[in-house]
């Protein structure tokens, strides 16, 4: 594979361009949001409570006309979240803090069978009301908005959506609210809040520490979405293990709370440059050169780097098949509640091509196979499940089919276009 490829815009800042933005003062212009389902249903919700948003088209600005923090109207129909995750857990703590309104939020079959009380426990210790199927942790979830008290939360995982969630909920609560995470996540939403104007500071070891006053009236801002590096991974594996290839990823997010892919793709030895870096809208970008790698070595990784690259621990466990040795996986139990679960779906689709696998609580032990073989397989519908295998399935002797591949758009509508464009 061979050739240029800029990836969709990356889906964490797209979110959060919506949902700051609609909440602002002011008109914000989003340049690059990614326009795939994810940030959609997003905007579909928004829309529905008075929000005004330009449609979203792929090369075009996208438009919010905030309402200010406490202007999101009742809606008068349920909110769909899609697929999306991010869309459900932030929304949350948008809606928690909005007196005397009532949301009804929803998603599709997969959503409704991830856990949401890891969001509305902490919420509610700022005296949020949310109700829903098992005490409250799985989807429809009903929110009566109350007034809020600030707080001091340490979360139980590192994650991006249960912090971002507590920062948007403080934004109108009385008195300051801090949140402590075990490990540094992703740190987009303090970023870009505090370009939007709202009094965060950021302190504690490693940053571990965001503390958050209200008071503060956001304004709209322009905010450039980078490249993602989530999309842009499945192409830096896929260079790196399939012969003769080089692919050059331009204006990608190297935000260094999402760079763990290429930290372990440099302990693997691959051929890796990272070129043209800059900074755009407080966000560093550069552009990412790989070419193939005869012989990787077998990395090991845990906790302490998963919130760094969580979302490509499927693409690294193609490369690990490939490794000269024994790479292991652990501290990865997030992945069993993501669209899927990663871990058993992964292992379940590349043992079916060959590889050899063991199958952990929180993670994988991954034994290095010469040669991965064709097969049947299914994304299980799950978006980077269908993107990995397309990867593996190329590097594959013999050929391959993919059952649902059309979820790949759910992060990422292009993809097939460019899979076939950098295979010529």
């Amino acid at each position: 594979m061979s050739g240029k490829v800029r990836v969709p815009g990356d889906k964490s800042i797209s979110h959060r361009a919506l949902l700051f933005g609609s909440i602002s003062e002011g008109i914000t212009t989003i340049e690059g949001l990614l326009p795939a389902e994810d940030p959609i249903s997003t905007a579909a919700c928004l829309r529905s409570m008075g929000v005004k948003i330009s449609q979203i088209v792929k090369g075009q600005k996208v438009e919010v006309e905030g309402v200010g923090l406490n202007g999101l109207q009742e809606p008068t129909e349920i909110l769909d979240c899609g697929n999306s995750g991010t869309t459900m857990r932030l929304m949350l703590g948008l809606l928690v803090g909005l007196e005397g309104r009532h949301f009804v939020l929803t998603g599709d079959d997969s959503l409704r069978k991830r856990p949401m009380e890891r969001v509305g426990q902490p919420l509610k210790m700022m005296g949020a009301q949310i109700r829903g199927r098992q005490y409250g942790n799985l989807a429809p979830l009903s929110v009566f908005g109350q007034r809020l008290h600030g707080a001091v939360i340490g979360t139980p995982v590192a994650s991006a959506q249960v912090k971002s969630a507590i920062l948007l909920a403080a934004l109108t609560a009385a008195g300051s609210t801090t949140v402590i995470e075990p490990a540094h996540s992703r740190d987009h939403s303090e970023r870009m809040l505090k370009a939007f104007g709202a009094n965060l500071e950021i302190g504690g070891e490693m940053g571990r520490h965001i503390n958050v006053s209200p008071g503060a009236v956001l304004t709209g801002q322009t905010v450039v979405v980078p490249g993602d590096i989530s999309s842009a991974a499945f192409w830096l594996v896929a260079a790196t293990i399939i012969p003769g290839s080089q692919i050059t990823l331009e204006n990608v997010g190297l935000n260094p709370t999402r760079t763990g892919v290429l930290e372990v793709l440099k302990l693997m030895e691959a051929n890796i440059q990272i070129i043209n870096e800059k900074k755009v809208a407080g966000e560093p970008v550069g552009d990412i050169l790989v070419t193939y790698s005869k012989k990787l070595k077998p990395f090991s990784i845990d906790a302490e780097i998963i919130p760094r690259l969580v979302d490509e621990v499927p693409i690294l466990s193609v490369a690990a098949c490939l490794c000269d040795g024994d790479s292991y996986i652990k501290g990865a139990s997030e992945l069993r509640v993501k669209e899927t679960d990663r871990l058993a779906v992964m292992t379940r689709q590349l043992t079916a091509m060959g590889a050899r696998i063991e199958e952990l609580s929180d993670g994988l032990i991954i034994h290095g196979v010469n040669q991965l073989h064709g097969a049947s397989l299914d994304s299980e519908t799950d978006h980077r499940v269908a993107m990995s295998l397309a990867i593996a399935a190329v590097v594959a002797k013999g050929d391959s089919t993919l059952a649902r591949s059309e979820s790949a758009s759910v992060s990422y509508p292009d993809f097939w276009d460019d899979f076939e464009r950098l295979r010529k």
